[in-house]
């Protein structure tokens, strides 16, 4: 009986965690749709000859001036998709994975998880989570750069036909197989296994370091997860806003070049009878760092840091 009730609890936990996973990534990316077009254009264009944009304000200028407000969302079907999958997955093998490693240790699961115990399971989560994610985002990426590749519009021409997310999808598994969904993995798996320990360990110590600043004889050689359960509003938004700030500044890089080998086959087509050679992701960091440094690597970082509202999800992860 107490087996059964076990068993009933982690399914309602689960549900609860896919549910909550899914509502936060929705409104997440109704609202930073355009701070993400205007990131991935910026990020596309490193290896042009020329750039089309030069900063993030023109880029969305041009945008709105040139599509309108349907060009600011274009592609949003895909990170919808993407959101509710990363989020409902983050959510769910996050918590598991957690009860995992207690249980490796011999641990009783009710009992606060370490430092240690919390990045790994944020690293697995994200892990997990990439392989989900990429076939997703190369989808997003493509649709977001199709406009900037389109014949221009004169007033006599038909507007251009830009294919939807099925299409794009499809086209992709007509001319690369399936295997190529997965094209700009290692990107996606690096920013989200790494960004999910430094999301998650970050988020926690400084949680941690909040509690203990007005609780006198807390040792904070021995920091758990316990913490952040007794957080004040402000200190739960700091903390977030600074497990978000950990997140990008340390794995953008490997984003701007998941981002850039996406996209190379729209904006840098290879001429007729030509072989099309075959980008790595150190090829093409490479490459992108010969082109423009650490600058480029970091493109559309500050603008898209400052807009995101990614540490919002997640926070919830930690204080449900």
């Amino acid at each position: 009986m107490e087996s059964s009730t076990r068993v009933d609890s982690s399914i309602v936990r689960a549900a609860k965690d896919i549910t909550y996973g899914i509502a936060a990534g929705i409104a997440s990316k109704i609202f930073e749709h355009p701070f993400d077009l205007t990131k991935v254009r910026l990020q596309a264009q490193v290896l042009d000859a020329e750039a089309r944009f030069s900063g993030p304000l023109d880029c969305l200028h041009k945008t709105w001036k040139n599509e309108g407000i349907r060009g600011l969302y274009r592609g949003l079907p895909a990170p919808i998709v993407g959101a509710m999958v990363e989020n409902a997955s983050l959510f769910l093998s996050y918590r598991e994975l957690q009860d995992l490693i207690k249980s490796v240790n011999h641990q009783n699961k009710e009992e606060p998880s370490s430092m240690s115990q919390l990045a790994l399971a944020g690293a697995g989560a994200g892990a997990i989570t990439s392989f989900l994610l990429t076939p997703i985002e190369l989808v997003k990426c493509k649709m977001q750069v199709q406009m900037l590749v389109a014949p221009p519009i004169s007033s006599s021409a038909s507007p251009p036909q830009l294919l939807g997310p099925i299409s794009v999808l499809m086209s992709v598994i007509r001319n690369t197989g399936a295997r190529g969904l997965w094209l700009g993995h290692t990107g996606t798996f690096i920013r989200e296994a790494g960004g999910g320990a430094a999301w998650f360990t970050t988020k926690e110590v400084v949680a941690s370091l909040l509690v203990a600043r007005r609780q006198s004889g807390t040792d904070l050689s021995r920091l758990t997860s316990a913490s952040s359960k007794e957080l004040r509003s402000w200190e739960s938004a700091f903390s977030g806003a600074c497990a978000g700030a950990s997140y990008n500044l340390a794995f953008f890089p490997a984003d701007t070049v998941k981002s850039a080998m996406q996209t190379e086959e729209e904006l840098r087509p290879v001429t007729a009878g030509k072989a099309a050679p075959k980008s790595s992701f150190m090829s093409t960091f490479i490459a992108m760092y010969r082109a423009q440094g650490i600058r480029g690597l970091y493109a559309g970082f500050v603008w898209y840091h400052n807009c995101e509202i990614d540490s919002q999800q997640r926070d919830y992860i930690s204080d449900l």
